[in-house]
């Protein structure tokens, strides 16, 4: 959570006129997963830094969203779930219950919503929090 402050207090002087910034929250935030109280309370306050920093920068046409994704397929994943003793075949069986799309998301699908985010085609975007969970967090 500090290292989000920092870094975007730090990035601020590089802003002359407009841009965006995009912070990763996750949909722990919302969703309250057993195991995850610290994780799911700073990806909260990463949600809050959007909505405050959406106030405090209107003036300079900063524009400052969230992105909150579910479970990506990645090797990162992958290896904490392998770290929990858990199969990916159980890991992937189990979530997958959970997400109205009934597969997990890809990277390049994060991708193309945080290309969305940083052009001209969301210039009248700021201040949200966008979910990529395929429906996980909404349901």
């Amino acid at each position: 959570m500090k290292g989000v402050l920092f870094t975007i207090l730090k990035a601020l002087p590089l802003f002359t006129n407009g841009g965006s910034i995009i912070l990763n929250a996750s949909t722990a935030a919302s969703t309250g997963m057993e195991g995850l109280i610290v994780y799911s309370a700073t990806k909260a306050a990463v949600r809050s830094f959007a909505r405050s920093f959406t106030s405090e920068l209107k003036s300079r046409n900063i524009r400052i969203n969230a992105l909150s994704p579910g479970p990506i397929e990645t090797p990162g994943l992958m290896n904490a779930v392998n770290s929990l003793g858990m199969t990916e075949d159980q890991f992937k069986k189990t979530i997958v219950s959970a997400i109205p799309m009934g597969r997990m998301g890809s990277p390049n699908e994060v991708a193309n919503v945080v290309l969305f985010l940083a052009s001209d085609d969301s210039s009248f975007v700021t201040g949200i929090e966008l979910f990529v969970d395929g429906g996980m967090a909404q349901i």
